[in-house]
């Protein structure tokens, strides 16, 4: 199939992305569209399921246009399309109608604090781990299947609609999947194992909906579709007048895990980190599931194919890492670009012992502590705004390195194999040398970084049968995403590089527990 062209369309957070990709994975066109977040409370973020869709179908139109502008490639060339997207974001809508029966509910939204508090209770002495050896999962705010239980216990169309049986349940790729698909007139209706992974629903053991979690959750099997693997042809596209009608959908991963694919981490010991609007960092642990007991999530990593053995990973997720420099330009105006961090971080030495711990929803791993608050400690009148940047991408940094620990005595590893990083904050040549000083480990920028496009484009064309590409067999990967890397190494002492996290440890200290009696203020009013 020389010639032809795979394609990716990535549901984001923020934003939906359509990326055309040649068979070295070199971008040939690609298009961009914000999504409006809203945010009715406080704690509270919400997105339109339908602006979503229209989003990224415009999208796909835009991305064609300018591909065939180009004048090397027409529409034609495209053999299929994968769809990645952000994951724990929660959609319901009605089977009957079709019609959305709420905003989507997305992952870093905290109102579904009372019901985690509430499930730990049901969960007897296990509490928040009640349900860990089953879904490798805390309860915590952060999954779908927590953010259904808030659904269903606080809006009545959602709940009459679970009670009649025509409640539709999903993460983005179900959504999309199926309204791309035909929606009402004959669309698909499934998830893939990823972002089932992260509902609290699923059986990461056998990959199947789990009676006894559903039971736990109060939640009826008719609301969910069916499980499928990350490599299949799933159906063709159908929707209006899409450039796109009749290209097969033949890739469907939760955005991480697609990052994880994109950096060809496919062998065990392999991780990458991806620097977005939270951070999320996943260690290949090869076909067995490994259950952390240092705060970590255990997830399906991929299946490539119906067929094949699924993969699985240890992940640590960061709430806040992007998004901080978006509330520095945003809400603060210390910059007026997000690309101005890096230069401004870059103008100090250090943070003259200031640390800003960034938990505007809590924090996650390794921590898991809902009543976190957002703290910045050791201002003094030496502080700049200066100080006060550096300090925002420390953040991140130091909140990776607590994942990382995690990880090495989870896998049982002195170091990764590697460590491949991708996402918005990797363009700042400032923070990846924090970097790499607060870990002491080597980290691997590679110059073409859209990994998290290029993770479900390599599943939709090994399923397609396209260059010969096989997940099952990384060798057959070495032509893709070859353009070079930047190696970023530690330049600290080990001694300075204790010294500052721990100074980063005393801070989270004082930031946990802080809003805990709102919090039961809260359920005390309700």
């Amino acid at each position: 199939m020389s010639g032809k062209l795979i394609a990716s369309l990535d549901c984001g957070t923020t934003s939906g992305r359509f990326f055309i990709f040649d068979e070295k994975a070199n971008v040939v066109a690609s298009h961009q569209k914000e999504f409006k977040d809203i945010y009715p409370r406080q704690g509270w973020m919400e997105e339109d399921p339908e602006e979503l869709v229209a989003s990224c179908i415009e999208c796909i139109d835009k991305a064609v246009e300018q591909l065939e502008k180009g004048g090397k490639y027409k529409k034609s060339d495209i053999a299929g399309i994968g769809i990645t997207n952000q994951r724990e974001s929660t959609v319901v809508w009605d089977r009957k109608t079709g019609k959305p029966l709420h905003n989507v509910i997305v992952w870093p939204d905290t109102r579904n604090t009372m019901t985690v508090k509430a499930l730990a209770k049901k969960g007897g002495k296990l509490g928040l781990d009640a349900l860990k050896e089953k879904t490798g999962l805390p309860i915590s705010t952060y999954f779908s299947g927590v953010k259904l239980r808030w659904l269903l216990d606080n809006v009545k169309e959602v709940e009459e609609a679970h009670k009649n049986k025509t409640l539709a349940f999903g993460t983005i790729d179900s959504w999309l999947l199926w309204r791309m698909t035909g929606g009402l007139e004959g669309g698909v209706y499934k998830t893939d194992v990823t972002n089932a992974s992260r509902t609290m629903f699923m059986n990461i053991e056998t990959l199947e909906w789990d009676d006894e979690l559903l039971n736990f959750f109060g939640v009826d099997r008719s609301a969910l579709c069916d499980i499928v693997s990350n490599g299949e042809r799933y159906g063709d596209i159908k929707y209006g007048d899409c450039v796109l009608n009749g290209v097969p959908i033949a890739g469907l991963i939760g955005d991480q895990q697609a990052a994880l694919v994109g950096n060809k981490c496919l062998t065990t010991g392999e991780g990458k980190n991806t620097y977005g609007t939270g951070c999320f960092m996943l260690l290949h642990t090869g076909d067995k599931h490994t259950i952390s007991n240092h705060g970590l999530l255990t997830t399906v990593a991929y299946k490539p194919n119906a067929n094949a053995k699924p993969q699985y990973a240890l992940e640590g997720s960061i709430a806040v890492a992007g998004s901080s420099i978006k509330w520095l330009r945003d809400q603060m105006g210390v910059i007026k670009e997000a690309a101005e961090i890096g230069e401004l971080a870059s103008s100090v030495k250090d943070t003259g012992g200031v640390y800003f711990v960034t938990a505007f929803s809590g924090l996650f791993a390794p921590y898991w502590d809902d009543s976190a608050v957002g703290t910045i400690i050791g201002i003094t009148g030496y502080t700049t705004k200066a100080h006060i940047a550096r300090a925002t991408l420390e953040a991140t940094c130091f909140q990776t390195r607590a994942i990382m620990d995690s990880m090495r005595q989870d896998a049982n590893l002195e170091s990764l194999k590697v460590l491949r990083v991708d996402g918005g904050m990797t363009n700042s040549d400032a923070c990846m040398q924090l970097q790499a000083d607060i870990l002491g480990e080597t980290v691997e920028r590679p110059q073409m970084r859209e990994s998290t496009a290029l993770g479900s484009a390599l599943l939709a064309g090994a399923t397609l049968g396209l260059f010969g590409w096989d997940l099952e067999k990384p060798e057959t990967l070495k032509a893709v995403n070859t353009a070079g890397v930047d190696n970023f190494e530690p330049s600290v002492s080990k001694e300075d590089r204790e010294a500052r996290y721990h100074g980063w440890e005393r801070a989270v200290k004082r930031a946990m527990k802080w809003n805990e009696e709102a919090l039961l203020s809260q359920s005390d009013d309700e």
